[in-house]
Order: C-alpha cells, then sequence, then structure tokens
C-alpha cells in the first residue's frame, strides 16, 4: 500500500466512528486504533435528587403484536449476506443501470449482488447461498461495516 492510500483508509476510519481496524493482505498487515485520552479525577460529590417512580411500561395491543410476530417467524430462517469487508455499498454497477438483486430474486452461490467501493476499488460481493431475497437492509451509497448483514435471503 502507497502512503497515500494509508492515509485515505485512516480519514475513512476516522468518519466512519469505528473504534478499531485490522487489514491483512499478502502484502501488507494494517491496525489502526483510536487512542482515547483518560483523565483521572478524584471522587466527585453528587448531589442527592430524589428518585420519581419509573412510568409501568405499556404492552402493546394484540393487534399491534400480532404483524410484529409475524414478522419476526418470516425472518427467523433467513440466513444473511454479510459485508466482507468496510466501504460504501452500492446496489448497482453505476446510476444509470438497474440493481444487481432487488426484493424477490432469487440468487445462487456466485451470483454477484452488490459492490463495496473500498478505497476507490470496487469489489464485487457474490452471494455464498441460495434462496429468495426478502430484505435489503442497506440503502444505496451508505457506508457499511465488515461482516454487518446487506440482505435477508429465504433458503427454502
Amino acid at each position: 500500500m502507497k502512503a497515500k492510500e494509508i492515509k485515505e483508509l485512516i480519514d475513512f476510519i476516522s468518519e466512519s466512528g469505528l473504534e478499531e481496524v485490522n487489514i491483512e493482505t499478502s502484502e501488507v498487515k494494517l491496525k489502526v486504533k483510536r487512542s482515547q485520552n483518560v483523565i483521572a479525577a478524584g471522587p466527585v460529590a453528587m448531589p442527592q435528587v430524589a428518585a420519581a417512580p419509573a412510568p409501568a411500561p405499556t404492552l402493546p395491543s394484540p393487534a399491534e403484536a400480532a404483524p410484529k410476530k409475524a414478522a419476526e417467524s418470516s425472518d427467523s430462517n433467513a440466513i444473511a449476506i454479510k459485508s466482507p469487508m468496510i466501504g460504501t455499498f452500492y446496489k448497482s454497477p453505476n446510476p444509470e443501470t438497474a440493481p444487481f438483486i432487488k426484493v424477490g430474486d432469487v440468487v445462487k452461490p456466485g451470483d454477484t449482488v452488490c459492490i463495496i467501493e473500498a478505497m476507490k476499488l470496487f469489489n464485487e460481493v457474490e452471494s455464498e447461498v441460495s434462496g429468495k431475497i426478502i430484505k435489503i437492509l442497506v440503502d444505496d451509497a451508505e457506508p457499511v461495516e465488515f461482516d454487518q448483514p446487506l440482505f435477508l435471503v429465504d433458503p427454502s
């Protein structure tokens, strides 16, 4: 890696809010970790405040709970396609073309499902599972982290 590429990676990491990133290739091993300044302080006297009673939790009505349970049960056997790296998620190869996949499409191992841009390199992400796409979890041009779920696939 060139110094400029490393600087761009560090800038990207600082903007993303990640605390630590490890990258290892056959050519380079890179670890970037944010330092946290810790300030030691002596004991501080906190004023005594009377605690107000916590409000009683409200339970959803059966009508509200039913759709949520149905959605949970349909996603319970879903398999996630996860991001293999940090970068920017793209649904299509360029803005003028159709997305690689959409909800309802059937994918098989090896099918390209999206592109992740990292350091001006566009990396195609391929499905490792077969099934029907039931949910796209990331918006176009959104930053993603390593191992972040991108898609939910129903393998049945």
